[in-house]
């Protein structure tokens, strides 16, 4: 069983988590391809996140939604636990997040994934993500994948 539940980006089990994330990403990729955007920097008033909760209500994955100018949403962070992958919390993450984006008026989600992640981009194909070019504030990089779906 889990839960999920907003939070800060200053919560301190949203960061163990991030840091967790972003060492898994430091392994496949080099830190030029390493968007690690540090969301405790960005105002509140655009970001949303979530935090998941399994067993004795222990931190199991993440994931935000960072609102854009443009009335987009990118989703950033999304990260589940390897002993906790499987279950179907990515899938209940991506979908958290996309209502929270919807609530905020927004009409299309965006992300940015790492060409090594294939079970991720999976994942948001599944739930109806399709490629796309790179976006602001990004730059076209051979192990980037970049994704939107209609909102």
């Amino acid at each position: 069983m889990f839960a999920i539940k907003t939070t800060s980006a200053h919560d301190r089990h949203f960061q163990l988590l991030v840091a967790e994330l972003d060492a898994f990403q430091s392994v496949l990729y080099p830190a030029e391809s390493n968007h690690c955007l540090d969301l405790t920097t960005v105002a509140e008033d655009g970001l949303h996140c979530v935090i998941v909760t399994g067993d004795a209500n222990q931190p199991v994955g993440c994931g935000a939604v960072l609102m854009q100018q443009d009335g987009s949403a990118e989703l950033k962070r999304i990260y589940v636990r390897s002993a906790w992958r499987g279950k179907q919390l990515g899938e209940a993450i991506v979908q958290r997040l996309e209502k929270i984006a919807i609530a905020q008026g927004c009409d299309q989600a965006r992300l940015e994934t790492g060409n090594q992640q294939l079970a991720a981009i999976r994942l948001y194909e599944n739930l109806g993500y399709r490629q796309c070019e790179a976006f602001p504030p990004y730059q076209p990089d051979p192990l980037s994948v970049f994704m939107m779906k209609p909102l």
